[in-house]
């Protein structure tokens, strides 16, 4: 359903490469200038993905001003007649300088504008990117983030070395991008949830490995080693206990929304994972769930965002096609 890591990779690493001969040249704007290189890595991303979805730069008046960027599923794409004025099905995109704050953006009169028209915006000053959809009571709300750099500084610095700036945050840019790309996707098949947790996972290993030997860590791992009898020597053993780390978490909460939601087939109640482990009939899974998944131990790693982000996933479900 996604690009695999190599090409996540690659097309980062040519985004990244373009952003900086566009500075080298001297003659580029602080917007306009990135429109290119960015259309390319969603198009890139986006020719993955099933169905396709392709990139429209500088889109017509729809009633709510111009946004910079549109995205349209293939389905929307006519061979013959093209429908005039459809709204891009994947939402639009709204492109900052990189010294603006993307997180700031997403606050001002334009990309409310934007979002009472299409529902979804990705913002971006060209290194974060932060999606506004809607949340369970249809209004707006910040989704799913991501920042290549901590500062403009650091991102200005870390272009220098597109190819060692793609290898450290490519896989996880992929990861972020295809899961935007197929945010409005309908959830009924189990192969597109199992994609969007495993996408998670993969995510939340990365923070994991990128954490390293931290308090909170060691708690988890010694919860983990007690439930399992069992001990993670070695840098085999800690490679797997943080593949087991992430097989549990979002293992266990996919097993508790499925229990929970037989007992509420329709779409109008939210699953809450930090109450999962009630849901979990076997005592020892509820157990070792319920250990793992103490939001104390995770939000030192990163993983309560990515906990939540998962759940706002399951909730997307069509839960009556998805257990018909």
């Amino acid at each position: 359903m996604a690009l695999s890591q190599s090409k996540a990779v690659a097309a980062s690493e040519t985004y990244f490469n373009h952003l900086r001969l566009i500075r080298a040249s001297g003659g580029g704007t602080d917007e306009r200038s990135y429109y290119t290189p960015l259309t390319n890595l969603l198009n890139a991303i986006g020719d993955s993905l099933r169905p396709k979805v392709f990139c429209v730069d500088e889109l017509a008046e729809q009633g709510a001003g111009h946004p910079d960027l549109g995205l349209y599923a293939a389905s929307q794409l006519q061979r013959r007649r093209p429908k005039q004025g459809q709204i891009p099905e994947r939402g639009v995109v709204e492109v900052k300088p990189s010294h603006d704050d993307a997180w700031l953006t997403v606050d001002t009169d334009q990309v409310s504008r934007y979002w009472d028209r299409y529902r979804l915006v990705l913002v971006t000053n060209t290194r974060d990117f932060v999606l506004l959809g809607e949340n369970s009571e249809g209004r707006p709300t910040k989704l799913e983030t991501f920042q290549t750099a901590q500062s403009s500084e650091e991102f200005e610095e870390l272009l220098r070395t597109p190819q060692a700036f793609a290898n450290k945050v490519g896989v996880r840019l992929g990861e972020y991008l295809s899961r935007i790309l197929s945010h409005q996707a309908s959830l009924a098949e189990p192969r597109d949830l199992a994609w969007f947790l495993a996408s998670y996972a993969r995510d939340g290993l990365s923070r994991v490995e990128a954490a390293g030997d931290v308090p909170s860590l060691e708690a988890l791992r010694s919860a983990l080693e007690n439930a399992l009898g069992i001990r993670f020597e070695g840098e085999r053993g800690a490679a797997f206990f943080r593949s087991t780390l992430m097989q549990t978490l979002f293992y266990g909460v996919f097993s508790a929304w499925v229990l929970w939601a037989r007992d509420n087939p329709t779409n109008s109640e939210s699953f809450n994972w930090r109450t999962a482990s009630w849901h979990l009939r076997a005592p020892v899974i509820r157990a070792l769930f319920f250990q793992l998944s103490n939001p104390g131990q995770l939000e030192p790693l990163g993983l309560v965002e990515l906990m939540d982000w998962a759940s706002a996933t399951l909730d997307r479900v069509d839960r009556i096609s998805f257990f018909g």
